[in-house]
């Protein structure tokens, strides 16, 4: 083009002006090109106004529009010592500092590069460029192609940073987390800086512009694409060779290949297994069996004990009910304790079948995991695979000779192990307990629950009162070891007799009375009535009358109020309560007599008369 054509003359010609003096000398300026020493200081030379104009609308059709902070593409020209000389097209050149160039060292005259627009003009009128931001742009603008259309982009793995690396994709630094490096736990990162390995952009953050890419994401979709494969191919029952990958405490993951699956823990033996490293160690090869799979979920599960026949299939015909076993405890439940004979041959211990005493306790009173013991066999179900055990029956029965061993009358020592609302029961040796009722702790003292007479695992003394060897049961006695005291109270507290008690508690209708010798009275509350018309309070000792004894039912009743209101008094108000408990009685049968269906008669009017006259005349 024109402009260029004579910019490029003017450079050359000026350049030659600074290197070589010019003389007089017409042969030393024969190498200089032609130039029209006539031309005017605007560049042009003698033209008219129309050629003038022509000539200016041609070299404004040279210059490109171009805005700032926009990518150009612009074609190299020439070089400095450290910078590049670009030709955008524009009415001045840009440099740009060599140092962008370093990723193309063959960079030459006329190659065409892409560079940012900065500013047109500087202070100093200079055209600014950069190629280093052109490229990020541009990079941004691929990165961000590449993670809307989800495709794989190569990057080049820097350097190591905190949790992952970094990684240079398409120009541009991104961030690659340790996690979504492998599909496996990674511990040494620095392993991967200097490789360039596949990628994809899985998070982008417009406003920092700030990459996240990941390598795991292409291994998973591998694993998937090979998962599909292997489980089109997977049959039941089909024995297949993996590695163990990883081991948890339920199961370990085999590696089949590209594909997971999982061997369960109760898969891996026909024994008991408590965690999978007793058996297994990571990055062995082992043969497993597929139990089951699901093409949905994409589950595998396997099996390493489906690989072995059955114990049970080959247990031993010595085994019979009633023989005896020996084995090891492996496993203590609530119910009992499971006991190995052989390996995947297990037999239960039920708690009931561990000591001959009717009441439970919990198994590990009796054993613990590891426990070497024999014990007999009580059922046996080989088809079924089921086997209960017992070691009580390697014992007596202690209720075979229980007659002889605790005959009635006689006295023994036990220890209370159980308290109830109704009794306790006290244990005389393992396996033989008795029941003493609440009423039989006492002679004296009315006990509503045991735990006001006895603590448990308290030592007693007893008296056996009743032997039920059919059912196990025996009935005993705490109270009957001394005699009976209400023989004696019947004469100690005669009617009439006056005694001093204390007042234990009163309650809504009658008060507990503190009588001597330990027994125990009652007074009804307005019984509690004293001289000075107030009513006696608990903890207070007062003299108080018997006014009933009731031996069958050991029940004495006292008064406070019948000690000092005379005797007239008393009476007075007796006869009264009685008067009044007749009437009250009459009034009653009168009413049950209206409520029946049958009519009254003459004569049961003159009856009813009869009887209000004598009530009268009383």
């Amino acid at each position: 083009m024109l402009f260029n054509y004579l910019r490029l003359y003017l450079q050359a010609f000026l350049s030659e002006r600074r290197s070589y003096k010019l003389t007089e000398n017409t042969n030393k300026t024969t190498n200089l090109p032609d130039f029209d020493w006539e031309m005017d200081n605007a560049g042009f030379g003698d033209y008219n106004q129309n050629e003038r104009e022509q000539m200016a609308a041609a070299y404004e059709k040279t210059l490109s529009a171009i805005t700032e902070k926009e990518i150009v593409k612009g074609t190299v020209v020439g070089f400095t010592e450290k910078e590049v000389v670009l030709n955008i097209g524009f009415k001045s050149d840009g440099l740009v500092a060599r140092t962008e160039f370093r990723d193309l060292p063959d960079l030459k005259i006329g190659d065409e590069v892409e560079v940012l627009l900065e500013t047109k003009e500087d202070a100093l009128g200079q055209l600014i460029l950069s190629r280093k931001k052109a490229v990020s742009e541009r990079a941004w603008d691929n990165i961000m192609h590449a993670h809307e259309n989800d495709q794989i982009v190569n990057g080049y793995v820097k350097s190591r940073t905190k949790g992952g690396l970094v990684v240079e994709v398409l120009g541009m630094d991104t961030f690659l987390p340790g996690s979504q490096i492998d599909t496996k736990p990674i511990k040494d990162y620095d392993v991967y800086v200097g490789q360039t390995m596949p990628f994809k952009v899985v998070k982008v953050n417009n406003v920092f512009k700030n990459v996240v890419i990941s390598h795991k994401v292409l291994i998973e979709e591998d694993i998937e694409a090979q998962k599909s494969d292997i489980l089109s191919r997977l049959e039941k029952g089909q024995v297949l060779e993996g590695t163990v990958k990883n081991m948890t405490s339920f199961g370990v993951f085999i590696d089949l290949g590209g594909v997971d699956g999982l061997l369960h823990i109760t898969d891996i033996s026909w024994g008991r297994v408590n965690h999978p490293e007793e058996v297994l160690q990571l990055d062995q090869k082992i043969n497993v069996v597929v139990v089951d799979f699901d093409d949905e979920k994409k589950r595998i599960s396997l099996g390493l004990k489906q690989l072995q026949a059955h114990p049970w299939d080959s247990l031993s015909t010595e085994l019979v009910v009633g023989g005896k076993v020996t084995g090891k405890i492996v496993n203590i439940a609530d119910y009992g304790a499971f006991l190995e004979i052989a390996p995947g041959v297990e037999g239960l211990i039920h708690v009931s079948e561990m000591s001959w005493s009717q009441h439970l306790r919990n198994p590990s009173d009796f054993m613990k995991i590891g426990d070497e013991m024999e014990a007999v066999i009580l059922t046996l179900e080989k088809e079924e695979r089921k086997m209960s055990l017992g070691i009580k029956q390697l014992k007596t029965d202690p209720w075979v000779d229980i007659a002889n061993k605790y005959p009635v009358g006689s006295k023994h020592k036990g220890i209370v192990r159980n308290l109830t609302n109704y009794g306790l029961f006290v244990e005389l040796e393992e396996g033989v307990d008795g029941l003493v009722h609440v009423s039989d702790l006492s002679w004296t003292k009315k006990i509503k629950h045991p735990n006001e007479f006895v603590k448990k695992d308290q030592e007693l003394d007893v008296l056996v009162l009743e032997v039920d060897n059919e059912n196990h049961r025996l009935s005993l006695g705490h109270k009957q070891l001394d005699e009976n005291p209400w023989d004696a109270f019947e004469t100690l507290f005669a009617l009439g007799s006056v005694h001093e008690g204390t007042i234990l508690k009163v309650e809504e209708k009658s008060a507990t009375i503190a009588l001597p010798y330990g027994v125990e009275g009652y007074a009804p509350i307005k019984q509690l009535y004293k001289e000075d018309k107030k009513t006696a309070k608990e903890d207070e000792v007062l003299q108080f009358r018997v006014t009933e004894f009731n031996k069958e039912n050991k029940r004495i009743v006292l008064s406070h109020t019948a000690v000092w209101k005379n005797e007239v008094e008393v009476k007075q108000v007796d006869e009264r309560k009685s008067k009044n408990d007749e009437k009250e009685k009459a009034t009653k049968a009168a009413k049950k007599n209206n409520d029946s269906n049958e009519k009254s008669t003459f004569a049961d009017v003159e009856g009813l008369m009869a009887l209000k006259e004598s009530f009268d005349n009383k």
